[in-house]
This record gives C-alpha cells, sequence and structure tokens, in this order.
C-alpha cells in the first residue's frame, strides 16, 4: 500500500480546491447519512462528479458552438493560410494574423475556447485524487470514525510498540508519528484508512483487548469505503494482488471491470463527440492526424491510469464519462437545430460595432491631436511672440565684452561652426 499522510495537500493552487471538494463531499455525506441512513463515500463522488459536470453544462455548450462555428470559418481560414503561405517576412506574418483574428471575431470565436474546460476540469481531477487517496483528512464525518478506536488504542500500555509490530506483520508502508497527540492519532488513522480485511484480523490479534471496537470500526468502514465489495482507497493492481494471494477471484473480476469500464466509457465519449472534417491543406491533414491520435491514446492512457490510483478516482473518472455521454446525446441533438446563419450574422453585426467603436476612439485621438498641434503653431506665430525673440536677438548682438551673455554667444558659435 502506497503512503497515505493525513495531513492535506499544502499546495497553493490543489490545496484550496481539495479543501473545498471536501467540504462539498462531507455536506454529501452528512446529507446521505442524516436522510437516508447511507454511509458511502463512493455514492458522494458520483454525485459529486454529477454536480461538477451539470455546472459545466454551459461551458460545454459553449465549447460544442464554437467547434460548429469553427468548422463554418475554416473554409475562410484556409484561404488566408493559402494567400500567405509563400510569405515568411515579418509584415506578411503579421497582416495574416489580423485577418485571422477578423475571421475569429466575425464568427464570434475565441481562440482559447476549446482550451476552457479541460483548464477547469484537470485540476479538479487533481485535487480529487488527493481527496480519495486521504478521505479523512479533508471529509471530517469519515475521520470521526476512526477515532474512538484510536483513542482506545493509544490508551493501551505500550501501544507504540505494538503499533510498530503490526505494520511489519500487516505489511503497510506507512510511517507512524508520536511527536504529539495530534500527529500520533493522525498517523494511526492513515495506518488504518484503507486497511485490507486481512490488516483487521492482524490488528485484532495485536490488540486482543479491543477485538469489539474494532469489528464495530471495520463494519462502518467497509460501508463507508465499500463499492461492489471492494474498497476504493486501494488501487485495483493492488487488489487484484490481494485476490490472487487470497484466491479471491470475484474481487480480481471486480478489480478489473473499474479500468476496462473506464477504457469503454472513454471510448463511448470519443465516438459521441462530434467530429469535423477539415478542409484540404498539409497542416489540416496534420491537425487531422493528431486528433485522431488523441482520441486513441487518451482512453488507453486512462485505462492505466486506472489501474494505478484508488478505486475511488477511478469512480470519479467513469461517473464523468458516463455523464458526458448522456449530455453528448443530449447535445448533438441541440446542435442539429442550431442556426449557424443566424449566430454568424450576429456575431458580425457585434464585430462591426466593436471596428466602429475602436475607429471613434482614433478619430478622437486624432482629433485631440490636430487642435494640440494647431495651438502650438497658433501660439508661436502670434505678433507678441515674434516681438520678444526679435528683441532677444537684438539684446544678444549688443553684448558687452567680458559679459556672460558674450560667453553665451562665443559657445554658440562654436557649435554652429562645428555642426556645419
Amino acid at each position: 500500500m502506497a503512503d497515505i499522510l493525513l495531513t492535506q495537500y499544502p499546495g497553493r493552487i490543489l490545496g484550496p480546491i481539495a479543501r473545498l471538494i471536501g467540504y462539498i463531499m462531507n455536506g454529501l455525506y452528512t446529507f446521505f447519512d442524516h436522510f437516508f441512513g447511507i454511509q458511502n463515500i463512493a455514492l458522494c463522488i458520483i454525485i459529486f462528479t454529477f454536480i461538477i459536470y451539470f455546472l459545466m453544462l454551459p461551458l460545454t455548450y459553449k465549447q460544442q458552438k464554437f467547434s460548429r462555428l469553427s468548422q463554418a470559418m475554416q473554409p475562410e481560414i484556409n484561404a488566408i493560410r493559402e494567400k500567405y503561405k509563400d510569405k515568411k517576412d515579418q509584415a506578411s506574418m503579421q497582416k495574416m494574423n489580423e485577418e485571422t483574428m477578423m475571421v475569429y471575431q466575425k464568427y464570434g470565436v475565441s481562440t482559447a475556447g476549446s482550451c476552457v474546460q479541460l483548464l477547469i476540469n484537470f485540476p479538479i481531477m487533481l485535487a480529487m485524487y488527493q481527496v480519495i487517496r486521504n478521505v479523512p483528512a479533508y471529509v471530517s464525518s469519515v475521520k470521526d470514525v476512526y477515532v474512538p478506536l484510536v483513542d482506545k488504542i493509544t490508551g493501551v500500555s505500550g501501544y507504540k510498540d505494538v503499533m510498530q509490530a503490526f505494520l511489519e506483520k500487516a505489511n503497510v508502508s506507512v510511517s507512524l508519528n508520536f511527536e504529539t497527540a495530534e500527529t500520533t492519532v493522525n498517523s494511526i488513522i492513515d495506518v488504518l484508512y484503507a486497511l485490507p480485511s486481512a490488516g483487521w484480523e492482524i490488528l485484532k490479534d495485536s490488540f486482543s483487548g479491543l477485538v469489539d471496537i474494532i469489528n464495530t470500526t471495520e463494519a462502518s468502514v467497509s460501508h463507508l469505503n465499500n463499492f461492489f465489495g471492494i474498497n476504493i482507497a486501494n488501487s485495483p493492481i493492488s487488489l487484484i494482488g490481494s485476490g490472487w494471494k487470497e484466491k479471491d477471484f470475484l474481487l480480481i473480476f471486480v478489480a478489473l471491470l473499474i479500468p476496462f469500464v473506464s477504457y469503454f466509457s472513454q471510448v463511448l465519449n470519443v465516438k459521441l463527440m462530434p467530429t469535423s472534417t477539415p478542409a484540404g491543406g498539409s497542416d489540416n491533414d496534420a491537425m487531422a492526424r493528431q486528433m485522431k491520435t488523441m482520441n486513441t491514446v487518451m482512453p488507453l492512457f486512462s485505462l492505466l491510469m486506472v489501474f494505478s490510483v484508488p478505486v475511488g478516482l477511478g469512480i470519479y473518472w467513469i461517473s464523468g464519462s458516463l455523464f458526458r455521454c448522456l449530455q453528448q446525446v443530449v447535445m448533438n441533438r441541440q446542435m442539429k437545430d442550431l442556426d449557424l446563419e443566424s449566430i454568424i450574422e450576429k456575431n458580425k453585426e457585434k464585430a462591426q460595432k466593436k471596428k466602429e467603436k475602436q475607429g471613434i476612439y482614433a478619430n478622437q485621438i486624432s482629433n485631440a491631436a490636430r487642435m494640440s498641434t494647431r495651438r502650438i503653431v497658433e501660439t508661436s506665430g502670434s505678433p507678441e511672440k515674434e516681438e520678444k525673440i526679435r528683441m532677444a536677438v537684438e539684446c544678444a548682438k549688443n553684448a558687452k565684452k567680458g559679459s556672460l551673455l558674450e560667453k553665451a554667444n562665443l559657445v554658440k558659435e562654436f557649435n554652429e561652426r562645428n555642426n556645419k
């Protein structure tokens, strides 16, 4: 079993996201426990996933619309690329970029539109990994289940030596920390969380006087982490290893089912996604090949990834894929009835208004510049100003010998001769 630390993840970005997910998961856990008497983290993960994807529906719709508009504007983008394909100078490249941006504005498409959902979903998935890897650290209701047993363990004389011996027998790779009362409680919960069934039996042998409370805690934890008979805190690969040792082939089958369901749900998701057929051109052929490769690699990546991460993260991945499949079926029907011509016309009007607004600002700046210049010219050409300049020149010509003004004239004459 991999190291598990009850201390929350301290990262500046993922840390707050993980804590927020923990608060939501704790709220869901409390809700189902209070109203339905269900204490199950897997159910909370599934409901949380549906909530997240439901909240992202407007963004998903916008992304789908972006995809359809991208297909419509692709011929114009290709024409611009063809126009400048043999021109590599800076001016031509700048002009090509300007014309390309004008097309994007005309169709109301953002160059980063297709990346926004990924930028939101990816950090959530990474933070979700931290939460599932260490549920008691983030879901306080789950931590409370372990606390009574931990209090009894720490009340046993010589419990530190007993726990160290238990770690070796149970083959658990979590380091115990007895520096303070808090770290002691946390590290023992680290050991108990994700403990396989065989580990609980060894715990009973190690603390024979606590068999009743160990049985009670084990029963509660089995409800918390159970998903079709498997512990969601363990990875499928570790469950397969445990199942092979215990000759539990049903456990092996269910553990294998998680990554393969993840794979096939991802494949179905890719199949349902709308595909665009780019217009001719080597760049577009390369882009099409890249998309095809990505659509093949991503499901395979999920297959391999889910084997090595906690089952809970696999449940999150599968729930997200199934929700997206359902969402995509509905979205595809709506996209068929989408009036692209009307949307494009509205975007053209917006782009035109934006240009006109920019043009007004440009004219205002130009007019202000002309007015300022006119004032300078008028002031410099006034009779009073010219009279003052004439008098200063006459005064300079009649400067007394040895005066400061005469020396200034000499310096001026020297500079004029050298600058010719």
